[in-house]
């Protein structure tokens, strides 16, 4: 399987999409000006995900001394040891007693999501994905693509939100009350006995940004006078966004106000900007379009090998073998049409027009490439069945 193109022909999640759900593992690479970014997939997961970047910051050691887990001092000493012996920083780091091998892993983590969630902000660049054996790390826990497109959805709905109170990297913060204390930690028959007597509470919460969870404690003890946005990010390792939505909660909450930077001056969130623009276009149609590439070229015999994207989707098949595999693909777009509704609306749809009527899908979706619709059936316990028609 060999693609190769223009993100404006197709989308960063177009492609991520394409990769999980047919289960390739190989390398993605982006180009856009002087960046390049590298993702690595095993079996349709993401394994890896590094930057080229010049930018400095974006780097696993530069990360560390932000966050403070380490000092210049401790990582220029890690970095000769590992120029010297050829093996990798973090196992440096953690032979060196620097930082325990679980707070490396997480660092990495968060870096490889960063790097991830960025590429949604690239209006433009060259995208090529190879195919072949690749070597995995115990670093970094695999990441399923539509996981990462659906946390890419939610950023975009929830960054508007976030970005009227924290405006700026620039921004510093003023405590104006204490947080209540911690909850002491349930047992499971009392967790499943409070949930079992609070679902209008959570419907009334969710998504409004109301709650003291650990995030909000871990950067609430992080405000202090002068101390920035930017570096509140830094030090709380809990990503850029993570970290805004967290501050945001807090003034919600008045447990603190936030500073406006004198003057104009101060870096905006630009990066996530972009996202929002970008994922604004292409979210839903994401979604809804499941595998595009899969369907450009079907016809009586599919070739990977020599598949280019980029064209218009046949509408017709005469091939009985081509006609299923496009069943195939157009049954997961429906499912993910079916879990994007459900993530907006709270319950699954009561028939598959529904989401014709929200506009997840369009009618001739419901029996593609077939005459007669999709069978698609509710059940009681939260799951689904979708079939197609009977022939």
């Amino acid at each position: 399987m060999a693609l190769k193109g223009t993100l404006k022909d197709f989308g960063i999640a177009d492609i991520l999409q394409l990769i999980g759900q047919q289960q390739k593992t190989g390398a993605l690479v982006l180009t856009q000006k002087q960046d390049t970014v590298a993702v690595t997939f095993k079996d349709g997961n993401i394994v890896r995900a590094e930057t080229t970047s010049r930018n400095r910051k974006d780097l696993i050691g530069s990360m560390l001394v932000a966050a403070s887990l380490v000092t210049e001092q401790q990582l220029e000493f890690a970095l000769e040891t590992q120029k010297r012996t050829l093996q990798r920083l973090g196992d440096v780091l953690v032979s060196q007693g620097v930082l325990t091998e679980q707070k490396f892993k997480s660092m990495v983590q968060l870096q490889t999501s960063e790097t991830l969630f960025k590429l949604f902000a690239w209006k433009a660049g060259t995208y090529e994905f190879e195919q072949k054996d690749v070597e995995t790390e115990n670093t970094l826990t695999p990441l399923r693509a539509e996981s990462v497109l659906m946390e890419g959805f939610r950023r975009v709905d929830e960054w508007p939100v976030v970005r009227k109170r924290i405006t700026s990297l620039q921004m510093t913060f003023e405590k104006l009350k204490e947080l209540p204390p911690e909850e002491l930690k349930k047992d499971d028959f009392d967790a499943a006995l409070d949930d079992a007597f609070a679902e209008e509470k959570k419907s009334v919460n969710k998504g409004e940004f109301k709650s003291v969870g650990e995030n909000e404690r871990i950067c609430y003890n992080l405000i202090a006078v002068g101390r920035t946005v930017q570096r509140i990010i830094e030090l709380s390792a809990l990503g850029e966004f993570e970290t805004a939505k967290a501050l945001c909660n807090l003034i919600n909450l008045e447990y603190a106000r936030g500073v406006p930077p004198a003057g104009k001056g101060g870096d905006d969130f630009e990066s996530e900007g972009r996202t929002s623009a970008v994922m604004g276009v292409i979210g839903r149609i994401a979604v809804t379009m499941v595998v595009v590439g899969a369907l450009l070229f079907v016809g009586t015999r599919i070739d990977f090998g020599a598949m280019k994207l980029g064209g218009s989707n046949a509408t017709t098949y005469t091939d009985p073998a081509a006609q299923r595999f496009a069943s195939q693909q157009q049954m997961s777009r429906v499912s993910a049409a079916i879990d994007l509704f459900k993530l907006e609306k709270g319950s699954l749809p009561l028939g598959l027009n529904e989401l014709v009527e929200v506009e997840l899908l369009s009618a001739d979706d419901l029996h593609f490439p077939w005459r007669e619709p999709y069978f698609y059936r509710r059940g009681e316990d939260g799951t689904y069945v979708l079939l197609p028609p009977l022939r």
